[in-house]
């Protein structure tokens, strides 16, 4: 059985004591590839390291999440355009708007999550978004930029079925993680309504750890327990949550 982790922070200060055996860990556990979100520029080169450390296994993506957007957003954003001149990435992301930490800031993440949809729709690439608080704000930009070149992963998604269905509407797959194993995660209420063909999974690792890890450190052998629950939720195999959710990755990332 393979699984796809979509999004992960392997290169975060939570995993420095034990990076690579952390990485090895899901490796035996039948995560195949890992998709590596970027942060802003103080994030790139660690994400270099990776990728040549586990060289086929390291997708990285490239991209400023909104609450790395501030003063300087207009450096950053160059850095992603330098970058994306230089080398191969597999989607832009984490993109998006986040109102938990910061509403002063929601005109400049606005401009900076519509230009580098721009920036995807130039490289034919997916985009993963990054919304917490939020999604009228994300959905308004995303009515703005549909089209046939718009499509990616609504990442973390914790909305609700409404929320679920306009997101498919922009062709996105919706990023399954953690949170569909909470009691009050809610999503797990609803998601068999919709097809399967629409889910990836992901850790977010470090952050949103599964049951039975919830609170603490979580990591990519932890998306078997997603696959696990999407099991339960939609009353199939896990074999079948693997093989399904891991044609949906290749197919959103372009691997043939």
């Amino acid at each position: 059985m393979k699984l796809i982790d979509t999004h992960t922070h392997l290169y975060s200060d939570a995993f420095a004591e034990d990076r690579n055996e952390m990485i090895e860990r899901a490796i035996s556990d039948g995560v195949d590839k890992f998709y590596i979100p970027a942060i802003d520029s103080q994030t790139t080169q660690a994400m270099y390291d990776l990728e040549q450390a586990f060289p086929d296994r390291m997708y990285l993506m490239m991209g400023l999440h909104p609450t790395s957007v501030k003063e300087n957003y207009e450096e950053e954003l160059s850095h992603v355009e330098e970058e994306l001149a230089k080398r191969k990435f597999y989607a832009i992301g984490e993109i998006g708007i986040d109102l938990y930490w910061d509403q002063s800031t929601l005109e400049i993440q606005q401009d900076a999550f519509r230009r580098q949809i721009k920036l995807a729709k130039k490289y034919k690439l997916p985009i993963v978004i990054h919304c917490r608080n939020a999604f009228d704000e994300v959905f308004e930009i995303l009515e703005e930029e549909k089209g046939d070149d718009l499509f990616g992963i609504f990442h973390c998604f914790t909305g609700t079925l409404a929320q679920a269905k306009q997101a498919l509407q922009y062709n996105m797959k919706l990023g399954i993680g953690g949170v569909v194993t909470f009691k009050n995660g809610k999503i797990d209420k609803f998601l068999n309504e919709i097809d399967l063909k629409h889910i990836v999974i992901e850790t977010d690792a470090p952050y949103l750890a599964p049951k039975p890890f919830r609170g603490k450190r979580n990591e990519s052998a932890y998306v078997v327990k997603v696959a696990e629950k999407l099991a339960e939720v939609y009353d199939t195999s896990v074999e079948e949550i693997a093989e399904i959710t891991t044609e949906n990755a290749l197919e959103i990332f372009q691997i043939h």
